[in-house]
């Protein structure tokens, strides 16, 4: 490998790769004796590469025995060569000369150059892991430079990253050249080095945003107790404080809101539920599904269920879009949450549809015929038998025969019914 060469390499990599050049020196020097003893006219004794720092030059030094006669000359030197180095060495010592580089050959300079390359893959692995396993859960800044196969690649400076299909936010869309921030997920040893992967639709990424905009948060004053996500829809946090004079809701959505418009803006319009929470679990569960009323909740310790009671007209506000608020809210508590509407809370309409289900347990009953029924004041089977048969006809719009069937068959339901228990 020539100087000129050499130089190229050493400055390319000290300027492109960020590797010190005392660090790309020492790879060369060991790469270089690597190759010398892979070579069949290399020396065989222990050899010292020497590179000056500035100049590059290259000095190859090498062990040999000092013998009276040379057999190996790769590996001996005669006596009288010997003396003209040291005067004083006798025969069996060992003397370091220096040898010529051009010694190295063909085949050294190409196993030196393939050593190099990998020294210096190895050294980049190194930077990777240094920097970036201290990194996992920080919120880091990069270009997207392409797109494979539905991935990200982003470049963070000293090394590209990955944002897997898997991670990225459904509705976002991602474009070359576009700056982004994304949560470093894992730093893996991969084929080609250590593989850095990023996530912008972990719930930690959100986390980790609000560890960086509230300083009530990074400070400790504030705590996250627990997050649930669906990346690009909403998000619900919720947050304690361990200081009574500092409400935790009020820090996380700053003055006019703008801490959290910050979030929201950096998350491209996710919704954030900002939730108090509360060792309580009804008072905690009450929280979540603000601002739905609840009338009821009913808590199973046992199964870490919690049943939720609500009025027809909250019933929706509490379950969500798609149920999206009762599932988010399932996994802030982690305890499975079901909502159900209050039984006693039924419009004049409804009570109208059950009580005409209830009638038509009665066979070869139309609905139409049980609708009548119903309106005429008759809502449950035995108040069709206790009827007087006229009356029934009368307030229906019934003939007589068939009023008397209704009749009868009412009670043969009842009978039936009876019977079968």
């Amino acid at each position: 490998m020539s100087g000129n060469e050499l130089c190229a390499v050493i400055e390319s990599m000290e300027r492109d790769r960020g590797i010190e050049r005392s660090a790309l020196i020492q790879m060369v020097e060991e790469a270089l004796i690597s190759a010398a003893r892979k070579s069949a006219a290399g020396p065989a004794r222990d050899m010292r590469i020497k590179i000056d720092e500035k100049t590059l030059a290259i000095q190859a030094f090498a062990l040999m025995e000092v013998v009276d006669r040379v057999t190996a000359r790769n590996a001996q030197i005669g006596l009288n060569e010997a003396r003209r180095i040291k005067d004083d060495v006798q025969i069996g010592d060992l003397i370091e000369i220096e040898m010529s580089t051009r010694d190295f050959g063909r085949i050294a300079a190409q196993t030196a150059r393939h050593a190099i390359v990998q020294k210096i893959r190895q050294a980049e692995k190194e930077i990777v892991l240094k920097e970036y396993k201290d990194r996992l859960g920080d919120v880091v800044s990069g270009t997207i430079v392409r797109l494979e196969r539905g991935d990200v690649i982003v470049d963070l400076g000293k090394v590209e990253a990955i944002m897997p299909a898997r991670e990225k936010v459904p509705m976002e869309e991602y474009q070359v050249g576009d700056r982004t921030r994304a949560y470093v997920l894992s730093v893996q040893e991969h084929v080609s080095g250590y593989q850095v992967t990023l996530s912008r639709s972990h719930p930690d990424f959100v986390r980790r945003l609000f560890e960086l905009e509230i300083s009530e948060i990074a400070d400790g004053t504030v705590k996250i107790e627990g997050i649930a996500r669906e990346a690009g829809f909403r998000t619900k946090i919720a947050v304690s404080s361990r200081d009574e004079k500092v409400d935790p809701v009020g820090a996380c959505v700053g003055m006019r809101g703008m801490r959290v418009k910050n979030i929201v803006r950096e998350l491209l319009g996710e919704k954030i539920d900002i939730v108090r929470w509360s060792p309580d679990i009804k008072t905690y569960i009450t929280n979540a599904l603000n601002p739905a009323k609840l009338n009821k909740i009913i808590v199973d310790e046992r199964d870490h269920r919690v049943t939720v009671v609500a009025d027809a007209d909250q019933l929706s506000l509490a379950i969500g879009k798609r149920g999206q608020n009762a599932r988010l809210t399932s996994k802030l508590l982690g305890w499975k949450v079901d909502i159900q509407k209050d039984k006693e809370d039924v419009s004049f309409e409804e009570k109208i549809i059950i009580a005409i289900d209830n009638l038509l347990v009665i066979e070869g009953l139309e609905r139409n015929v049980a609708e009548k029924l119903v309106r005429a004041g008759f809502l449950s089977v035995d108040g069709i038998i206790a009827a007087d048969l006229a009356d029934l006809a009368d307030a229906a719009g019934l003939n007589h025969e068939t009023a008397a069937a209704i009749k009868q068959a009412a009670t043969r339901q009842t009978t039936s019914a009876e019977d079968g228990e």
